[in-house]
């Protein structure tokens, strides 16, 4: 019995001395570089706006903000890396609404939760889908693409970044909306759907503007429309869902940072001011504008939120589509 207590006494004073230790180290928090995980392959719009929001984040902490893309499983990979990494605010990830709470309620027996295993730091961006299709795609129009479709069912293909993500749940919910029939294929990140989508292997894929900004100005893919209720400004020529026949049909979607779950209170409002001042800065404004989507600030509190009510929304798609992993 007394071996019980003192191994007891000796696991409860190893809790306080780590809690200690992690509150001595906030007060100088960062001394050292911290590690910004993004769960795509570089190329996509979670790596754009991850590399822009780690170089401007530099200034604000006064330490190197690394970019570490760990692709792979729809965002688990990196995901669970960052659950397992100890909670002091040197491993974060920047995780895509898709891969955070799309993929929870769609797969299974996952090695984290995106509730219980996070700490919310910060909203970074939203961004509207564009419905591409390869430039030489025999459809010209979103309501032709429909109907090609309807006219081979089963036989038409759409991409996404990953199981679970948006892109997944939004060509799931297009063929529910229109009746049609299409094979999905699941990639690891936006960038290498883009590249099989511009050979032409790939009949469409829905997906943020910043992928495909470049390939929309050299000809190379046709944007059939956009998924909001607006045109965005560096978009104007692509004609919204609603224009283009299909208003019932909207995707947006959201880039947020997240850390380990029990982070310490002030390394998370050193971080959520920090990212605050970049986020709402004209500079990183412009620059995420310029790829076709919005920096959008939203508090640990109101991202915690968010997360919540995110979860219950896709939970409700999932079983109301008949979606499944496969």
């Amino acid at each position: 019995m007394l071996g019980n207590a003192l191994k007891s006494i000796s696991i409860a004073l190893g809790i306080v001395l780590t809690a200690s230790g992690f509150a001595q180290a906030s007060d100088d928090y960062p001394s050292r570089p911290v590690t910004l995980v993004i769960p795509v392959a570089a190329g996509g719009t979670t790596d754009i706006a991850g590399r822009a929001l780690a170089q401007q984040l530099k200034d604000e902490l006064g330490q190197t903000v690394v970019v570490e893309n760990r692709p792979g499983a729809s965002g688990s990979i990196a995901n669970a890396h960052v659950a397992r990494a100890a909670p002091d605010g040197y491993t974060l990830v920047l995780s895509y609404e898709g891969f955070h709470t799309g993929n929870p309620v769609l797969v299974k027996d996952l090695a984290w939760d995106p509730v219980k295993d996070f700490t919310p730091i910060a909203e970074v961006i939203r961004g509207p889908h564009l419905m591409l299709v390869p430039a030489n795609s025999p459809a010209k129009t979103l309501q032709e693409f429909i109907a090609l479709a309807k006219q081979k069912p089963g036989q038409m293909n759409f991409a996404s970044s990953g199981v679970g993500s948006i892109q997944h749940l939004g060509g799931e919910l297009f063929q529910l909306k229109t009746g049609t029939d299409m094979v999905h294929v699941p990639y690891k990140g936006a960038a290498p759907a883009m590249q099989d989508l511009l050979a032409g292997r790939i009949d469409m894929f829905i997906t943020t503007p910043p992928t495909a900004m470049a390939h929309l100005q050299a000809g190379t893919l046709r944007a059939l429309a956009i998924t909001s209720n607006e045109r965005h400004p560096q978009l104007a020529s692509i004609p919204t869902t609603a224009e283009a026949g299909l208003p019932e049909f909207q995707l947006e979607a959201w880039f947020s940072v997240f850390g380990p779950a029990n982070m310490p209170e002030p390394v998370v409002k050193k971080l959520a001011d920090s990212m605050r001042k970049v986020i709402t800065s004209d500079r990183f404004k412009e620059q995420m504008n310029a790829q076709g989507s919005s920096a959008s600030y939203r508090s640990p509190q109101e991202l915690g939120q968010i997360v919540k009510d995110d979860l219950a929304k896709w939970a409700d798609v999932v079983k109301s589509a008949g979606i499944t992993a496969n």
